[in-house]
């Protein structure tokens, strides 16, 4: 049976209907590891592309995909470096948070690490950060056999996983403009609440009797959103 190969000048195709998402340790273990130790790969699906050598918005593929995968080389800022040149033509990308360890209880000695970055646009330290996010995905050989994470050996091979997405700003960070309106609204319904209540025991004891536990119903029916709509 030949390879499934959805790889067409480029750009990974996939038919309608189909997606592609692996999980962190089946593209370590079933498709970076076979990649660099020259083992066929489940499908011919991740294309190869030097991802640092472009803006994210000009990477292959369609804006419309929720995440991109490339396999990329290495490549050394300088001869005395072993850091990747991480800078494109309208930005560069920037490491952030610690790395997720990746293990398989089926491949001993070796694990993956997870890289996120983030793309700025402008020279570096002063550029604008963007949505964009890169996941990088390296194999690593374990000097020995632990769970820290800090005790890592050498990097395997020339190549590394890229996944590539864009996060909504509203997810990711949260939106200033909706978190304002969320509590304005909040306070003003709260604020209802109060006079509404006051108001109420102002008269007489049995109608705020009667109104209490017309609230209390209310409530009652509206107990998981936290609140009635009026």
């Amino acid at each position: 049976m030949d390879k499934l190969n959805f790889i067409k000048n480029g750009v990974s195709r996939l038919p309608p209907g189909f997606r592609f998402q692996p999980t962190d340790e089946e593209l370590v273990f079933q498709y970076l590891k076979c990649k660099i130790f020259s083992c066929p790969l489940p499908a011919s699906i991740i294309p190869e592309v030097n991802v640092c050598k472009y803006d994210p918005w000009d990477l292959p593929g369609g804006c419309d995909e929720q995440e991109r995968h490339f396999f990329s080389s290495k490549e050394s800022k300088n001869r005395n470096s072993n850091r990747m040149s991480r800078t494109t033509k309208c930005g560069y990308w920037k490491a952030t948070g610690s790395d997720k360890r990746i293990s398989s209880s089926t491949c001993n000695g070796i694990i993956g690490l997870r890289k996120t970055l983030v793309f700025y646009e402008g020279k570096s330290p002063n550029g604008s950060r963007t949505n964009w996010i890169l996941h990088e995905y390296r194999l690593i050989n374990v000097e020995s056999p632990t769970n820290s994470t800090q005790n890592y050996g050498n990097e395997i091979g020339d190549w590394v996983l890229c996944r590539l997405s864009m996060r909504k700003r509203s997810l990711e960070y949260g939106s200033t403009s909706t978190h304002n309106n969320a509590t304005n609204n909040s306070r003003l319904m709260f604020d209802f609440m109060m006079v509404n209540n006051n108001k109420t025991c102002s008269s007489t004891s049995s109608s705020c009797s009667s109104s209490s536990n017309n609230n209390i119903e209310v409530s009652s029916n509206h107990h998981e959103n936290g609140y009635a709509d009026f």
